[in-house]
């Protein structure tokens, strides 16, 4: 007899790639066993405590009997009602709560569960390259085909939609588009959506926009998607407590937008999870209320690093441009190396964990991203360390 089962993995999971920010955890923990002084400046996870009158709503929340109960699937009225007062206030967008939002368990996980209410097998999704890895996870488990669009530097990272064959567009369900842009930190300008709009309109595409990074800013408040005419006709746009107010793992993010988009990826919800619980979007409730003094502290410490970062990697000679917004910086690695040779170069040589760029997609292939997550001295560190080993 057997001592255990034979384990075979489905078809659709032996097809994954490694999940990027798991092997980079692994790389770092190998590190971290060598005994090394290790500056990570690879997940972008804030090390930035999440602000302390969020934490206490949270506290006084969790007593509360009332929210140790299933939540509603689509999220607390209040909640969406916090998340419409904070998009009119922010981007001037009128939303109705009560269709046109739905609460999410970050939104991570509505970018990965979207592509479940739309694709068939063999439709289409197009997906930036360089690009968050999930946009093509999501779409693989759908059993739909991902359409890489180049993000390249002489198009300033946006994707050259005149490029994309009429075919391909007529096959086409989902767009993902994310800007502020991660890895490359770049913003894109409204002609740039409204481009996007009408060619949605045209093919019928629903497009996806992940707004996450908006309010982590250099001086140009970035645009919501939302903001532009005829965005609720042609799609929705996921964003996320997680970045804004350090909110990682709290989990809590929303989609806004279409209603009948939201209401098919609401259908997938309803049969996958049972919402988000009910003390966090309390304290998410308190957060999107946050005095704006308080996230231009947050703004004004990255803006310090991210200075400390870009003025020293410039010195060094390396070519880079200075970011607009998001806490990352998207570096061309020296000829000699690749991706993933930099990066283990940086971690063997400099102690300095980077994250490769072909991590998020082929077109990324030739840089890395640095994550501003740890303190300017540590950056100002880094950045010494780098100039003894290139």
């Amino acid at each position: 007899m057997k001592k255990n089962i034979s384990v075979e993995l489905a078809s659709r999971v032996k097809h994954l790639p490694p999940y990027l920010f798991a092997s980079i955890d692994k790389m770092k923990q190998k590190a971290i066993e060598k005994g090394i002084d290790l500056i990570d400046l690879s997940i972008g996870d804030p090390d930035i405590p999440t602000p302390s009158h969020i934490v206490n709503a949270m506290k006084k929340a969790i007593q509360n009997p009332v929210n140790h109960r299933y939540p509603s699937y689509e999220g607390m009225l209040s909640f969406r009602e916090a998340v419409s007062c904070w998009y009119k206030k922010r981007f001037d967008v009128k939303l109705d709560p009560h269709k046109e939002i739905l609460s999410l368990i970050g939104s991570k996980e509505g970018i990965g569960h979207i592509p479940l209410a739309f694709i068939n097998p063999g439709d289409i999704v197009l997906v930036p390259s360089p690009g968050y890895p999930v946009y093509a996870t999501g779409t693989l488990f759908a059993g739909g085909k991902t359409f890489f669009m180049p993000l390249r530097e002489e198009n300033n990272f946006l994707p050259d939609m005149d490029v994309i064959p009429k075919n391909i567009l007529k096959k086409t369900k989902i767009i993902f588009l994310n800007y502020p842009n991660n890895p490359t930190s770049v913003t894109a300008p409204s002609q740039f959506f409204k481009q996007v709009i009408d060619i949605a309109l045209k093919y019928n595409i629903i497009i996806c926009h992940d707004a996450s990074y908006t309010e982590i800013y250099d001086n140009e408040k970035p645009l919501s998607f939302m903001q532009i005419p005829g965005a609720k006709k042609a799609g929705i746009e996921f964003h996320s407590l997680s970045k804004t107010y350090n909110m990682t793992g709290w989990r809590i993010g929303f989609a806004v937008g279409n209603r009948d988009v939201l209401a098919g990826l609401g259908k997938i919800k309803t049969n996958l999870d049972s919402g988000v619980f009910q003390a966090i979007q309390e304290a998410a409730i308190v957060a999107l209320n946050t005095d704006n003094t308080v996230l231009s502290e947050i703004r004004n410490i990255y803006q310090e690093r991210r200075n400390a970062l870009y003025i020293g990697l410039k010195k060094l000679g390396m070519h880079l441009i200075k970011p607009k917004a998001t806490f990352y910086v998207w570096v061309k690695v020296p000829l000699k190396f690749d991706s993933m040779g930099f990066v283990s170069h940086l971690l063997n040589r400099a102690g300095v964990l980077a994250t490769p760029g072909n991590g998020f997609g082929e077109e990324g292939e030739g840089y890395i991203r640095f994550s501003l997550t740890a303190p300017v001295a540590r950056i100002k560190e880094a950045v010494d360390r780098i100039s003894r080993v290139l």
